[in-house]
């Protein structure tokens, strides 16, 4: 809320203000209307679980999405298979994080998000499912040689492992962000532990330091690490940004009523001192279990709601945010770094600015030193007879196959012109005619795990393992169709080649292909810097940032 009230006077056209329910996501927009009875701005709601499907968000008030899902098994296998499979179009789609970046959602009118604020702690929703907890109940459950059912309880612990369902949310963004057209993303993250550290005391009861909290601190980080990796990332929003608040944050509203906890009122029990329970008693130290009474009344008092923590007492208040323990920063504080780097500011408080100043990126002595390496490397082959192409170490088998594929071409054309004096079919007969002559060369290739795909499309040469499934990722690909678009390649790095000796002599080129440099149209195959080309070109893997 504070971020939509810093946002609202800057006349943003829309604003759509999400939350986990509906009630609190309409309930926020009825309130920031109340309070903006005029606005420029079309503001409204979303709602629901990010980490889950579209259409899984219908779960009972009260009741999380998540444990509705978990709960059915067609939806729990599903589940696992949004986590832990490959992604596709499928996954992507039905994805409610997607659909409300791309404007899908109800209400939203198919108008894709411009601006991402994110302050979702998910750091907290993938950390506190305790991967720790399921695993130690199911080990228990095997050490007392329960009856089970084994495909649930995999089924559970597959979909609580952390860092598959991050790393599948951040690719859902990036992919949603970039078909959107996002301008900015900015996050407001976590340290996990109100800024606290390994001594951190606020536990759920767990040992200390809490593995929990740990990982809490650990996902918040990978988070952290992959923004980072987005914002170099070339065509994915041009602003990202995180703001990283290390203290607890406080407070939404003080009050006096029922205490909820979870979407959930709390229910009053009562056990009197009669019917107090011996320890040796079965199950009664269990966490939970049919003991005490239902008063049929509801725990009512003082309250502070501190928002994503939920409300805390007086008493506990005032014990968190005490010198010396987590202390606490307000949400208008948040806000106002949050719309301030929006805007262009600079707040000194974006945690990837931050990491972008102190990390060592590529420098100038290794520059100046790659020719010198490039040169005691051809210095060797030369000695040894050998040409060093490629052994499958590096990864991933594509960049094995291209430059295996440039390297065949090499020996078979030496410059790019003589490959485009020949058929597609031609060039397939010349390059299978050097691998059937050369065993050593052929033997190279196929120990590496890379396999041949013969000219007629229909059958491989390859040794015990292959690293790739496909020919498109890993396979050395000798039919006339693959000659055709390694022609296309030539025909395209020609014409760089020629652009940038036509061009103007500034600095403004990149003229990272040799005969680029040398300022000569040369057009010698060099395998390497052919990769390196494609990776940058063809298959858009320039990096964002040097």
């Amino acid at each position: 809320m504070a971020v939509c009230r810093e946002l609202l006077p800057h006349g943003p056209s829309r604003l759509v203000v999400g939350s986990l329910r509906r009630s609190e996501a309409e309930e926020a927009v009825a309130k920031l209307r109340r309070e903006y009875p005029d606005p420029a701005t079309e503001i409204m709601p979303a709602w629901g679980d990010v980490l889950l499907r579209g259409e899984w968000q219908s779960a009972p008030e009260g009741v999380h999405p998540r444990v509705s899902v978990l709960s059915e098994v067609s939806q729990r296998r599903r589940l696992v298979a949004d986590i832990l499979d490959e992604l596709g179009p499928e996954i992507l789609e039905a994805s409610l994080l997607y659909q409300m970046i791309l404007g899908r959602t109800a209400g939203l009118g198919g108008k894709p998000a411009q601006i991402v604020i994110d302050c979702v702690n998910i750091a907290t929703a993938v950390a506190y499912q305790n991967v720790f907890q399921t695993a130690i109940q199911l080990e228990e459950k095997i050490r007392r040689g329960e009856e089970m059912n084994w495909p649930e309880q995999v089924e559970r612990l597959l979909s609580a492992l952390y860092i598959p369902q991050l790393v599948r949310h951040m690719q859902i963004y990036y992919e949603a962000m970039l078909q959107a057209g996002t301008n900015a993303f900015v996050k407001v993250g976590t340290s996990g532990t109100g800024g606290m550290g390994f001594n951190i005391p606020y536990t759920h009861g767990e040992e200390r330091p809490s593995r929990m909290l740990l990982s809490k601190s650990a996902v918040a980080g990978a988070q952290t690490m992959l923004i980072f990796l987005l914002a170099r990332t070339p065509g994915g929003p041009q602003v990202v940004k995180e703001i990283k608040p290390t203290a607890a944050i406080a407070w939404k509203d003080i009050g006096y009523g029922p205490i909820r906890r979870g979407g959930r009122t709390m229910a009053l029990y009562d056990c009197l001192p009669d019917e107090a329970r011996k320890l040796t008693d079965p199950g009664v130290l269990a966490a939970e279990g049919d003991f005490g009474r239902d008063t049929g009344a509801v725990l009512e008092s003082v309250f502070i709601d501190t928002g994503e923590n939920g409300l805390f007492a007086a008493e506990e208040f005032a014990a968190i945010t005490t010198l010396g323990q987590m202390e606490f920063v307000t949400p208008e504080e948040i806000a106002d770094a949050v719309v301030a780097e929006i805007r262009g500011g600079n707040t000194g408080q974006d945690v990837i600015a931050s990491i972008d100043a102190s990390v060592i990126g590529p420098s100038f002595r290794a520059g100046f030193l790659r020719q010198a390496a490039l040169s005691r490397l051809r210095q060797l082959e030369a000695e040894h007879e050998v040409d060093s192409v490629a052994f499958e170490i590096l990864g991933p088998p594509r960049l094995s196959k291209l430059l295996f594929e440039a390297y065949l071409l090499k020996r078979s054309c030496a410059r790019m012109s003589m490959m485009l004096e020949h058929s597609p079919e031609a060039l397939a007969e010349m390059v299978l005619k050097d691998l059937t002559d050369n065993p050593r060369l052929r033997q190279q290739i196929l120990s590496i795990g890379i396999p041949i795909l013969m000219p007629d499309g229909e059958r491989l040469l390859r040794g015990p393992v292959i690293k790739s499934v496909d020919s498109e990722h890993g396979w050395v690909d000798l039919t006339p169709e693959n000659m055709s678009r390694w022609q296309e390649r030539a025909t395209a790095l020609r014409a760089a080649i020629r652009t940038s000796l036509a061009s103007e002599s500034s600095s403004r080129i990149d003229r990272s292909y040799p005969s680029m440099m040398a300022w000569s149209d040369d057009d010698d195959i060099d395998v390497g810097e052919i990769a390196g080309w494609l990776f940058n070109n063809e298959e858009r893997g320039r990096r964002g940032k040097d």
